[in-house]
């Protein structure tokens, strides 16, 4: 049996992941052998240019989207051989996802925004509130609370959204352009917090961006070529 030591070095580990899209009659194949372990607590940038398969590969992780082939583990588990309900249990409670484009639902509130996830699960609604409330507060947004997001700023929104990515403890935070909308000020407000919010709560991040800033912030950029993932 693996030693706790060994269980943080492959937190997750993506064992031979292939998937190759089909444009009109040519098969593209995106990922090829795909072999790669994350650390618990680790930051890790994927970089790039666009189209190479970089929001792929954080679907696959975050179980949005299967491979044509190839395992994916989470704590020694296989989750891709594990039943859709079991998947979506798995995408909800212990994986939080931070959208370039945020995704909140408009007709609600901040708070009841972060909250979603827990009540999916079905969690007690009033710790699923104090959970929610204190995160909000954690992210500079204790006078936002009930504010609805439509009326909050674009920072704000991604703020919100990373409130409710970390409201379940998950095992990883997938992040896709996560300042991509932002002007500079927001961005750079974002990346620090980001980084607070690993050392803080030694939550394992993976984030895919254009922005050389927020990847200079990760303890490793990765990038694809050809299909396999290569240290920058």
């Amino acid at each position: 049996m693996a030693n706790s030591a060994e269980i943080d070095k492959e937190f997750i580990r993506l064992e031979n992941i292939s998937k190759t899209y089909v444009s009109g009659d040519l098969p593209i194949g995106i990922l090829k052998n795909v072999n790669f372990s994350i650390s618990k607590g680790e930051k890790i940038a994927v970089v790039g240019a666009s189209g190479i398969g970089k929001s792929t590969l954080l679907h696959i992780l975050g179980t949005l989207e299967h491979p044509d082939s190839g395992r994916l583990f989470f704590h020694g588990e296989d989750i891709l051989s594990l039943s859709d309900e079991r998947q979506a249990k798995i995408r909800n409670g212990k994986i939080g996802f931070v959208f370039q484009f945020h995704y909140l639902l408009p007709e609600f509130n901040a708070i009841e925004n972060v909250m979603m996830p827990a009540l999916i699960a079905g969690k007690d609604k009033k710790k699923a509130y104090e959970r929610s409330y204190e995160l909000l507060c954690r992210v500079g947004l204790d006078k936002r609370i009930r504010h609805n997001v439509v009326n909050l700023s674009g920072g704000e929104k991604q703020r919100v959204a990373i409130a409710r990515a970390l409201v379940m403890k998950p095992y990883i935070i997938l992040a896709d352009e996560p300042t991509g909308n932002l002007d500079r000020k927001n961005s750079m407000e974002v990346h620090n917090l980001l980084e607070e919010l690993n050392k803080e709560f030694n939550t394992t991040m993976l984030v895919v961006t254009h922005n050389m800033e927020l990847a200079s912030l990760m303890d490793k950029q990765i990038t694809l070529k050809e299909g396999s993932l290569v240290l920058v």
